[in-house]
């Protein structure tokens, strides 16, 4: 049996998962994984992909899920996003990054979607993305 807090974590996602559907986003991936790197969902919508990073939490503290996407986790984001982009061969294809915190505050899960989340600028080095949002 899994840790109650990779259940709550799963159940966290799927919410997520749904909510962004419910709002016209189509589903590519979930947990999608390169060696140590994962994203939890990869979507589109009007042609742009979107990769989402989901946090759950209890309570009502929405910027607790803010503050846990330190500089490294974002370090961390940014390598999945450039191995997807590599191995789907989608470098010409707009995106943007996303964070969903979903919220149980007790009455059931309740989500926020923060659209362009975070920028990636410090963490590109050379890499020649000028036309990407981050």
């Amino acid at each position: 049996m899994p840790a109650r807090h990779l259940t709550f974590g799963s159940a966290g996602e799927d919410y997520a998962a749904a909510f962004l559907e419910n709002r016209g986003y189509t589903i590519r991936n979930r947990n999608w994984r390169y060696r140590q790197w994962e994203l939890d969902i990869i979507c589109e919508k009007d042609n742009e992909l979107v990769f989402v990073e989901v946090k759950t939490r209890a309570g009502k503290d929405v910027q607790a899920g803010v503050q846990a996407v330190t500089s490294a986790k974002r370090r961390s984001l940014f390598k999945a996003v450039s191995r997807y982009l590599t191995a789907m061969d989608l470098w010409d294809r707009p995106c943007r990054f996303d964070l969903v915190i979903v919220i149980n505050d007790g009455n059931g899960f309740i989500a926020e979607h923060m659209e362009n989340a975070f920028d990636f600028t410090d963490f590109m080095g050379s890499c020649n993305t000028a036309w990407q949002p981050w």
